[in-house]
């Protein structure tokens, strides 16, 4: 008797007060440069606070991020890689596409330069002094946004880039940084990641500024008519949010060692 007295109070907290505890909860697939940057960790918090919710982070490659979507495991994704992004609308899969932010990707590479690529501004002729030079190349290798505008641009030189010189890691972007680090090799990077990281590694950016460098970025809502269990309400706030004044100002505010690294889309 007496320890169903002790127990009743938890019991009536729990009936009355446990449902107002639980919390919404977001999926966002998303790129390993948002969460390798450290911009996700300044982004969400506001958004979390003002819904009473909370975003579940998948970060991966752009490839995983719209396969996810196309499964409909989560409810929102933030990709880089403009022409799998339509694909993916295209087919039904996502809507209410949004652009949000971009920065840029450079070839980094070691002081040494074996492939002597520092002094080029074409980003094509950079890529096959590389290749000609059978320098080592470190690939993410994993259909990110990153390795598709890498395959673009390999695909412009009339390059296939194969050998032991070339590796693909089938890693996330800070890994294969480090990889081009512990080698003394080059590799296609966002700049955002290249800044979280560079004062952990030897590799300085070798080549930027080509236009066809240009990494924008864009955020779409899984289309619910593919699957009705899609938090609709939530997905939507979230898009509204990205593009509005409060999330602008965290990304063009957002730095490392005093560089930005994100800026909005106009």
């Amino acid at each position: 008797m007496k320890r169903i007295k002790i127990l009743l109070p938890f019991l009536i907290i729990t009936l009355f007060c446990g449902p107002a505890l639980s919390i919404e909860h977001l999926r966002l697939a998303t790129t390993t440069s948002t969460d390798n940057s450290g911009l996700l960790a300044e982004l969400l918090p506001p958004f979390e606070q003002a819904n009473d919710c909370q975003v579940d982070v998948i970060a991966v490659g752009t490839g995983k991020a719209i396969k996810l979507g196309e499964n409909g495991d989560v409810d929102v994704i933030l990709v880089h890689a403009r022409s799998k992004e339509d694909q993916f609308v295209a087919a039904g899969y996502g809507i209410d596409r949004r652009d949000v932010m971009y920065n840029d990707f450079v070839i980094l590479g070691p002081v040494a330069d074996l492939a002597k690529i520092k002094s080029v501004d074409d980003v094509v002729e950079a890529m096959k002094r590389i290749a000609t030079a059978h320098a080592t190349f470190v690939s993410r290798g994993d259909d990110s946004g990153t390795h598709t505008r890498e395959k673009q641009l390999w695909s412009a030189t009339g390059v296939t880039p194969t050998g032991s010189w070339y590796l693909e890691a089938g890693r996330g972007m800070g890994d294969v940084i480090i990889m081009a680090s512990e080698r003394q090799g080059y590799t296609l990077s966002d700049r955002g990641t290249y800044l979280a990281f560079r004062e952990k590694i030897p590799l300085r950016i070798a080549v930027a500024g080509d236009s066809r460098l240009f990494n924008p970025y864009g955020a779409i809502m899984i289309n619910p008519k593919k699957h009705p269990h899609v938090k609709v309400d939530l997905s939507r706030k979230f898009l509204n949010y990205l593009t509005d004044t409060e999330a602008r100002k965290i990304i063009t505010g957002f730095r490392k060692g005093g560089e930005q690294l994100f800026y909005v889309t106009e």
